[in-house]
């Protein structure tokens, strides 16, 4: 199924599961979403982008696991680090023009595909950036909200790496599956577990989970 039409049909279906109203996502922004899908898809065939291949696995594994995140985007400026192919902070800048998206990744592929998926579909509010997490500074005069992340191994290793990125009570929103008791346990007591929540996603995406951490400002 690659009829764009069809496509979009079928996203709507996969998000009438989640938690929040759809109504609100625009005809543009449905045609956007399936068309950085089918860019995905063009460019996965030389890049090697993703490891998933069919273009309906990547309507939910990327579009929906991205956006159902979306009404808990409080601020207005996020950094998505270890982007990728931008996931999830293109479907994010998407649904959310009048927020600014970082998109950090060390690969320079990923950053040339997100150029051109900013060029192809006009987003204005993106801004890929070339860079190890480490080694990354914001300009002073953007204030970051949040950081976000779907790619970390820990949570720990998210807040090391880009604890310098967040000013205080700034927040790091980790997209997860299963919550492990030991990786809560390990969160520097400098940082406040603000929020689980439990994620209503479809079924083949199996337990996913969004963790807010707050940074109190005590390191």
């Amino acid at each position: 199924m690659t009829d764009k039409s069809s496509l979009i049909l079928l996203l709507k279906k996969h998000l009438s599961n989640i938690d929040w109203d759809i109504k609100s996502i625009t005809d543009v922004q449905y045609s956007q979403l399936i068309d950085f899908v089918l860019l995905i898809d063009k460019w996965n065939k030389t890049y090697n982008l993703t490891s998933i291949k069919n273009v309906e696995d990547m309507l939910v594994k990327h579009i929906v696991d991205s956006i159902v995140i979306s009404p808990f985007l409080n601020g207005e400026n996020f950094i998505d680090v270890g982007t990728g192919p931008g996931l999830p902070g293109i479907p994010l800048a998407i649904l959310n023009p009048n927020k600014k998206f970082l998109l950090l990744d060390s690969l320079s592929k990923r950053i040339n595909f997100i150029k051109a998926v900013k060029r192809t579909l006009h987003l204005d509010n993106i801004e890929p950036i070339l860079s190890r997490c480490e080694e990354f500074t914001p300009n002073s005069e953007l204030v970051l909200d949040g950081v976000l992340s779907r790619a970390f191994a820990s949570l720990t290793d998210m807040i090391n790496l880009c604890n310098h990125m967040i000013p205080e009570n700034g927040k790091f929103l980790a997209l997860k599956g299963h919550v492990i008791e030991d990786e809560l346990a390990s969160v520097p007591k400098e940082y406040q577990i603000e929020d689980i929540i439990k994620l209503n996603v479809p079924n083949s995406l199996g337990q996913r989970h969004l963790i807010i951490i707050n940074n109190k400002g005590l390191m």
